[in-house]
């Protein structure tokens, strides 16, 4: 199960975050490492920090988006610190650490992001993830270092790997593909899809979007869509895109 968790770090500035959160990672059993565009990496820094998880940074996947980092992860997980305008679900990191294991149980990927350490995830970013992670910090003393919080994260995970190993008492079967969740990837795509047929058929004004895609993502987040609906909802896109066109000529 922990093999089915990548711990994700946008855009970390200082170097030594990033050796702190693999050694955090070592600690519980995580060796998956994602780095989108870090500052300063490799770096010394990072190694030092690391303190004998250096195999975890030199396996460390570095790519340039996050689309890249999500690719086909069937929950993502976002942490934020933030009351956001439009509300997104959310979960503390026990209950998070439970969606996770579920996930992985039945075949999936899960990938959890931190963002940076002076701003966290923009809202954009955020809304690529179907949960948001928030740590009941101290009020008064909120701010959480970066290795610390993937500590937090790769603890709760611990415990749920460990759970589910002590009460496995069958192998898991391998699920119909059709009724597996669909990737991060693959959900992106839909979005692009919707938005542009939205567009064709001037529900969306792209000049005036509002809120109307983020409120669109955040239900579609939630559906936990498998991917033969997936293909009837593309169906349907394509199909609607083809009759407005028609339309208009």
């Amino acid at each position: 199960m922990l093999h089915k968790f990548r711990i994700v770090l946008v855009n970390t500035s200082h170097p030594g975050n990033i050796g702190g959160a693999a050694r955090a990672m070592k600690t519980m059993g995580l060796s998956r490492l994602v780095l989108v565009q870090p500052e300063i990496f490799p770096s010394e820094i990072a190694d030092a920090r690391a303190s004998g998880a250096t195999d975890l940074l030199q396996s460390a996947q570095v790519v340039n988006s996050l689309d890249e980092a999500l690719v086909g992860c069937q929950l993502v997980l976002g942490t934020s610190a933030r009351e956001r305008h439009i509300p997104w679900p959310l979960l503390e990191p026990r209950a998070a650490a439970e969606r996770c294991g579920a996930c992985t149980q039945q075949g999936g990927e899960v990938a959890l992001v931190f963002g940076r350490e002076h701003a966290g995830l923009t809202n954009e970013e955020l809304q690529r993830c179907h949960i948001h992670i928030h740590i009941p910090s101290d009020p008064n003393f909120a701010s959480l270092n970066l290795a610390a919080a993937v500590q937090v994260l790769a603890y709760e995970l611990r415990l749920v790997a460990l759970s589910a190993e002590k009460d496995s008492v069958a192998p898991v079967h391998t699920p119909d593909p059709d009724t597996q969740p669909v990737t991060a990837d693959e959900l992106e795509q839909f979005y692009q899809h919707l938005e542009q047929t939205l567009i064709d058929i001037r529900f969306l004004d792209p000049e005036r979007p509002r809120h109307l895609m983020a409120r669109l993502r955040r239900l579609y987040g939630r559906a936990d869509i498998e991917r033969l609906e997936m293909n009837i909802l593309r169906g349907i896109l394509t199909e609607t895109r083809k009759i407005a066109r028609q339309s208009i000529t």
